[in-house]
């Protein structure tokens, strides 16, 4: 009964009913929607799907047909259409394997630009659409066709895509895709932090093709000069107006497979109000994506911490220097503090701190004195090698 009320109670609050939230699949499935676990932050616009490919059944749907612009998401479809007919080898050019490679571990938009092109922009969603079923993905709108950022998909299709690259693609087709999507880097071509949502949420294994659309201030990941803006990853909406899909609101998500064999698809589309930092969107689809019931996916070990101040480094050792930089933190993210211990002493006037936190999704030490929380010693970390 509970599970019946929680889930009627999303449903009503995302503006389906239990029937049209369900439609029949192009595949003759039905996907089942039990008690949904999905919370959704305030002020977050949400389309999510958790498919189980053991069970055959969707564990999570939050507005699982809501069409959001899918940013990078779309690289999963040129990649697709450029593979599809490569002949029984399945043969790729060593440009065209180097560009893919970027394409999807590092979301190249520099590939991506190429491949649109190549491929014939809006001609490319068609086929695709065709070819998986697709029920609700459309190419970008009329006057924004150079735009392939602006394709819109949804979470199920999103999903429907996966299930293709796993279930039914031809088996060079489905490693290369793959395999590229575990080597995701935590920092893009653009150096955006693309290490969100599922690759925060879980311990591998796991495999993401991540988006984002919009300016999101202090987003970069990599060492660059204090008080460095990140760069928008797809062109950036600008003034555009509102059109049927949202071009204007800031866009993060968070795709691909949770646990071994691949057993979780996940599809987390996101839209954040106007203005949102990077902080804010990654720490909201964090607590997302953590609150879904992904069968498969191992728990990260730690405790969630909010953070303060920009360009926060992340060291190798905890102590200051400048050859142990690993990365700096995208202003205000929260972070997975596994583990502390005593380093070198830290003063930011007026306050000092000789505590420094393990974090071990960034292989790395930060000072606890950028941490949101009044002691030096956080009182519910264990000692690092304790």
């Amino acid at each position: 009964m509970m599970a019946t009320v929680v889930c009627s109670l999303l449903l009503a609050g995302a503006g389906l009913s239990p029937a049209s939230a369900a439609p029949a699949r192009p595949d003759g499935t039905s996907p089942v929607i039990l008690g949904s676990t999905a919370q959704v932050p305030p002020g977050v616009t949400a389309g999510v799907a958790v498919f189980d490919r053991q069970t055959g059944a969707f564990t999570e749907q939050v507005n699982p047909g809501m069409q959001f612009r899918s940013a990078s998401v779309v690289k999963l479809l040129m990649a697709l259409d450029f593979l599809w007919n490569r002949g029984p080898d399945y043969i790729v050019p060593a440009a065209d394997r180097t560009r893919l490679d970027a394409m999807l571990r590092s979301s190249s938009d520099t590939a991506a630009d190429h491949y649109w092109d190549a491929l014939g922009r809006n001609a490319m969603v068609a086929r695709m659409v065709a070819r998986l079923g697709l029920v609700d993905t459309v190419p970008p709108p009329a006057g924004h066709e150079g735009m392939w950022g602006y394709t819109a998909m949804s979470a199920r299709d999103t999903v429907t895509t996966y299930r293709y690259i796993l279930d039914k693609a031809p088996a060079p087709v489905r490693d290369l895709i793959m395999d590229n999507l575990r080597q995701s880097t935590r920092c893009a071509s653009d150096s955006f932090d693309q290490h969100f949502g599922i690759a925060s949420a879980f311990g591998r294994p796991w495999a993401v093709k991540q988006g984002w659309s919009g300016r999101y201030a202090q987003g970069t990941c990599s060492p660059t000069p204090a008080g460095a803006a990140a760069p928008a990853s797809d062109p950036g909406p600008g003034a555009l107006a509102a059109a049927a899909v949202d071009l204007t609101r800031p866009a993060l998500h968070t795709t691909g497979t949770v646990g071994s064999g691949d057993r979780s698809i996940v599809a987390v589309l996101t839209l954040h109000p106007d203005g949102t930092t990077y902080g804010k969107a990654y720490t909201d689809i964090g607590r997302l994506t953590r609150s879904l019931n992904v069968p498969g996916s191992v728990a990260v070990s730690g405790k969630w911490y909010g953070t303060w101040s920009s360009d926060v480094n992340v060291r190798r050792e905890p102590a200051i220097g400048d050859n142990n930089v690993l990365t700096r933190l995208p202003a205000g993210v929260e972070v997975l503090v596994g583990c502390q211990k005593k380093g070198q002493l830290v003063s930011v006037p007026p306050y000092s701190n000789d505590w420094w936190a393990y974090l071990p999704q960034y292989g790395g030490y930060m000072s606890n004195i950028y941490i949101s929380h009044p002691d030096n010693q956080l009182p519910d970390v264990p000692l690092c090698g304790s």
